[in-house]
């Protein structure tokens, strides 16, 4: 009787213990336009102390990739959980809510759960007539924006460029373009960036005076996302002769026509010919400001990351870091992202959590939506049903453990003589296989892509006409997948936030 008495007692002091355990906090910080050319990913060139400093206290994935190589998708993948076909959303200005007016987004589902979610800078994409979400935030939505200048000869000589009124939700009819890059000798804080980190340590010591109220905190990092701009001691970091061009840049022998893009995005800046290829010298210099504007990024991240760790809330948060998607950098003589290749679709994903294993790296297969179970699960929330994503946890525990054989993501295009086309991707540990067709014909009438990543990490060749049985495999793994969604009207009527129900 004594025994089962003190078990018992035993018990209620244990179950005491785990209901006093503290929620994890959350850190999740997203960065536009970065892909892995890092110190902590083998790039010997580039600077990025303070994401390297992050990757030694987090599993670092070597093969993670976004479900659609451009923004407001991409974001949407993360913070819905589901895929671009999923929603059948693949544009800048629609809105997920009008696919799915009830959908519980990442930070929605934390701040329900007894967190205080708070955003800042770009995390859902906010520009080209998107809006952000309220009904995410316990807070007021703290923006930054994309497009920003210092020096006047950037700048329109009075108002806005276009690309600053897209961003802006306003018309950029007639308006002139801003330049592609800036180095200025400017503080910090003069661009966005650095006025984010500013906002975002404020946030943290708040947070530190209310203890009992764990947080959910997303940072949105602009740059290296275009323009190039950058205070001007980033660009010191580099010596410019020593950056290389693009070994190969032609498009992938035998590939579709219309699978590459012309670099749409940057031709909408001053300096920039609307057509053509670019010259060696400008490659160079946009390397040069890309490469700035990371190292610049790097250093605002570095700050936060500090206060983090001088505040004492380190050990109790979980830190995610994301990149939305990848960018060429003129390799198949393509520039930003909008492609299925792989300087497009691969990110760098870093995560530190307790439980996880400091510094490792892992060769496990992920997507952009399988985060959402994964923050789900670290901080012992139900998923909702119905997400695209799985949970890496075991990953994050033993980094040699897989968590899936592929990744899945789209981009559509205009094909001639075909119309619109959606570009499904199947990327596995050795290959990449896209199937191109319009959405419910029949798969006979899709143009194939096939690249073996152990043969040729360059994709020079597209070897789908002399590999059938590797085609048939991985076309079998694609039709496990439901096809894909004919595109969301952003005509439809816009749903209320107030649809969003628990």
């Amino acid at each position: 009787m004594k025994f089962a008495l003190a078990l018992v007692a035993s018990l209620c002091v244990l179950c005491g213990q785990l209901a006093a355990a503290p929620k994890p906090n959350v850190l999740l910080i997203c960065v536009d336009d970065l892909k892995p050319v890092l110190g902590c990913y083998g790039d010997k060139l580039v600077k990025s102390p303070n994401i390297d400093r992050l990757a030694a206290r987090s599993v670092q994935f070597g093969r993670a990739f976004c479900n659609q190589a451009v923004c407001s998708p991409s974001r949407n993948s993360l913070l819905t959980g589901l895929r671009p076909q999923t929603l059948g959303i693949y544009d800048l200005g629609t809105n997920f809510r009008r696919a799915r007016p009830g959908a519980i987004t990442l930070p929605q589902l934390f701040k329900q759960s007894g967190w205080r979610t708070e955003g800042m800078g770009k995390i859902f994409h906010v520009g080209h007539g998107n809006t952000n979400d309220p009904a995410s935030w316990s807070t007021p939505y703290w923006t930054a924006n994309v497009v920003a200048y210092a020096l006047p000869a950037s700048k329109a000589k009075s108002g806005l460029t276009r690309e600053e009124a897209l961003f802006s939700n306003k018309s950029a009819k007639d308006l002139p373009r801003g330049a592609a890059y800036e180095s200025a000798d400017v503080p910090d804080n003069t661009y966005p960036d650095g006025a984010l980190a500013d906002h975002a340590i404020e946030r943290l010591r708040a947070a530190k005076e209310k203890p009992a109220e764990p947080f959910f905190l997303a940072v949105g990092f602009v740059k290296p996302h275009l323009p190039f701009v950058a205070p001007k001691k980033y660009w010191d970091l580099y010596d410019r002769a020593s950056f290389k061009l693009a070994e190969v840049r032609t498009a992938p022998e035998g590939a579709p026509s219309y699978a590459p893009q012309s670099g749409g995005e940057l031709r909408q800046y001053s300096d920039i010919p609307d057509v053509g290829p670019l010259n060696d010298d400008l490659q160079r210099t946009l390397i040069h400001g890309y490469h700035a504007a990371v190292s610049y990024m790097d250093a605002q991240l570095g700050r936060v990351l500090a206060e983090l760790d001088k505040l004492g809330l380190a050990s109790n948060t979980i830190i995610v870091l994301w990149g939305d998607h990848g960018w060429h950098l003129g390799d198949h003589g393509i520039w930003c992202k909008h492609t299925n290749y792989e300087q497009a679709a691969r990110i760098p994903l870093l995560v530190a959590a307790p439980g996880a294993k400091a510094g490792a790296k892992s060769g496990s297969l992920v997507e952009t939506v399988d985060i959402y179970p994964t923050l789900c699960e670290l901080a012992g929330l139900p998923a909702p049903d119905g997400l695209d994503g799985r949970s890496f946890v075991p990953t994050l525990r033993e980094p040699a453990t897989p968590t899936k054989d592929h990744a899945i993501h789209v981009y559509p295009r205009g094909a001639p003589g075909k119309g619109p086309v959606m570009g499904r991707a199947i990327r596995t540990e050795r290959h990449r296989l896209v199937e191109w067709k319009k959405i419910g014909a029949p798969a006979s009438d899709a143009d194939l892509e096939l690249y073996d990543y152990e043969a040729d990490p360059l994709e020079r060749r597209n070897l789908a006409a002399d590999q059938p049985e590797v085609v048939a495999k991985l076309r079998a793994m694609l039709a496990r997948h439901p096809e894909a969604k004919p595109q969301v009207s952003n005509a439809a009527p816009a749903a209320k936030q107030s649809a969003a129900k628990p």
